[in-house]
């Protein structure tokens, strides 16, 4: 609820809903997050069955034995019949680029998670894996 302020009348947001600079950095990374996975999905859904994607802020404090380093992405297998799910890990992505050049590396590293899913080069489940945008 807005309060009223000094009698001054309902606050309001600063910028309309309209313009970008309304939506956060959370919701601007999930929507990479979500293009990049559709792009994908509609090549490689029928290969690699149920896989859900997801965004978790950081990477769990523990990292696995085998990664050097804090983790961009991850994928988790399915177990008990929950599905497999690939996360992107958000704020450690932002922290290695710019805003500009954020969605080249979230597609990077959703095809670095998606060719571990498949048993296959990332170059090989995207064909722009690498390339500036």
């Amino acid at each position: 609820m807005r309060r009223d302020a000094h009698g001054r009348g309902p606050r309001r947001p600063l910028l309309p809903s309209t313009l970008p600079g309304y939506r956060t950095r959370a919701e601007v990374f999930d929507e990479l997050a979500a293009d990049a996975a559709q792009r994908l999905a509609s090549r490689w859904s029928a290969r690699w069955g149920h896989v859900e994607f997801g965004v978790e802020d950081v990477p769990p404090s523990q990292p696995a034995p085998w990664e050097h380093g804090v983790p961009l992405g991850r994928v988790l297998p399915g177990e008990y019949g929950a599905p497999t799910r690939v996360v992107l890990y958000r704020r450690a992505l932002e922290h290695r680029a710019s805003a500009a050049e954020l969605p080249t590396l979230v597609r990077d590293i959703l095809a670095e998670q998606v060719g571990h899913l498949l048993s296959m080069r990332p170059d090989e489940v995207d064909p722009d894996y690498g390339a500036p945008d």
